[in-house]
């Protein structure tokens, strides 16, 4: 499936190899629930919470200065207000319906979301994510995916679903959190797996870091889905990890792994 180059430049060439690839595979899925998903009514598919500078800017800061990295508690904290950040922002999309409520003055018109809401995240470097946006969605269905990189002596990689265990997902608002998205293929894998469940009304993506190539790889593969990113890093290692990045954003929240 993937070209032998596909991980180890930013060449033009293994895009659009990529991208053949993708649409040979998008018709023969042509069925799938990847086109039955409805979008919202934003132009818009990708979006940068960083565009205009705020506090969000200063958390991804934090996380990438490796001085602080050290700190494992404040990484997860940062990680988990960004998650906040996250869910503020997406909520903004929702479709909403008016509710009257009880003062001990009167009468109030207010606005509660329309649709239930299901998070899902990729363990373990999800986790504290999650606790972020489940601070604001307290009342979401939650699941969680477990994916990992199988490595080939030849440089490249598959990708294994582990574990899953996920709500029913039919007509509801879907958000998937992952912190780094590089080449875009565990979210993918995970995407599908998660799909099994049933349709969403609205599909979200979010990561922290993504690289430029990963954003394309997911812009082709699921159209219709709203990615919400912080950073936008345009370089991929021969490994595919994402330059400058900031780590492996599992090991620095919770600590190393006993191998790889």
């Amino acid at each position: 499936m993937w070209p032998d180059n596909a991980f180890g430049t930013k060449s033009v060439g293994a895009v659009r190899a990529m991208d053949m690839d993708h649409d040979h595979r998008l018709d023969e899925q042509s069925a799938t629930a990847k086109f039955t998903i409805i979008a919202p009514n934003h132009e818009r598919m990708v979006h940068n919470i960083c565009d205009q500078h705020s506090v969000a800017s200063t958390l991804v800061l934090e996380l990438r200065d490796v001085q602080l990295q050290t700190d494992r508690a404040r990484f997860r904290r940062n990680m988990e207000k960004l998650g906040e950040i996250f869910a503020y922002e997406i909520s903004k999309a929702f479709d909403y319906v008016a509710v009257k409520t009880e003062t001990p003055l009167g009468t109030a018109v207010c606005y509660r979301p329309q649709d239930d809401i299901v998070l899902v995240t990729i363990v373990r470097a999800g986790l504290p994510m999650h606790q972020g946006m489940l601070n604001y969605f307290p009342d979401a269905d939650n699941g969680v995916i477990a994916t990992q990189r199988i490595h080939h002596k030849d440089g490249t990689f598959d990708i294994s679903v582990d574990y899953i265990n996920c709500p029913d997902i039919a007509g509801k608002i879907l958000i998937v959190c992952d912190p780094m998205l590089a080449t875009g293929s565990s979210m993918d894998k995970a995407l599908e797996a998660i799909i099994r469940n049933g349709k969403p009304k609205q599909l979200h993506l979010v990561s922290i870091i993504a690289s430029s190539y990963g954003l394309a790889y997911m812009r082709r593969l699921w159209p219709r889905a709203h990615i919400w990113i912080a950073a936008e890093d345009e370089e991929l290692t021969a490994k595919s990890y994402i330059v400058p990045g900031l780590g492996d954003a599992g090991d620095l929240a919770f600590g190393g792994k006993a191998s790889e």
